[in-house]
């Protein structure tokens, strides 16, 4: 990666519909070619291509090369953080509804 590009915040990675179906098709597969992610929206290869470099800016997705084709592959590591942020959430809500049913029982 260029030093002179940023990281990109995963939070904005994963905002888009469409990066969320990315990282899901590559979550099923070990490794896929930017033609076979392609098909699977209703966009052209060259916007799947830069959905797919906004997932590697933000350490989401890995590439490389085998041959004249570049091969994606889901790098999962960085959505810990999302599911960290999201617990904190889960036991909020959690609590929040354990309250709410004594209430209810009382």
């Amino acid at each position: 990666m260029n030093s002179t590009v940023q990281k990109r915040d995963v939070y904005i990675a994963i905002a888009d519909p469409t990066r969320r179906k990315l990282i899901h098709l590559l979550a099923e597969s070990e490794e896929l070619p930017l033609y076979e992610l392609t098909p699977h929206f209703e966009i052209g290869r060259t916007a799947v291509s830069k959905h797919l470099a906004i997932l590697r800016e933000a350490d989401l997705v890995t590439n490389r090369k085998v041959g004249r084709e570049t091969r994606y592959q889901l790098n999962a590591a960085p959505l810990q953080e999302v599911k960290d942020w999201l617990s904190f959430y889960e036991k909020f809500w959690n609590e929040r509804a354990a309250i709410l049913k004594n209430i209810l029982e009382e």
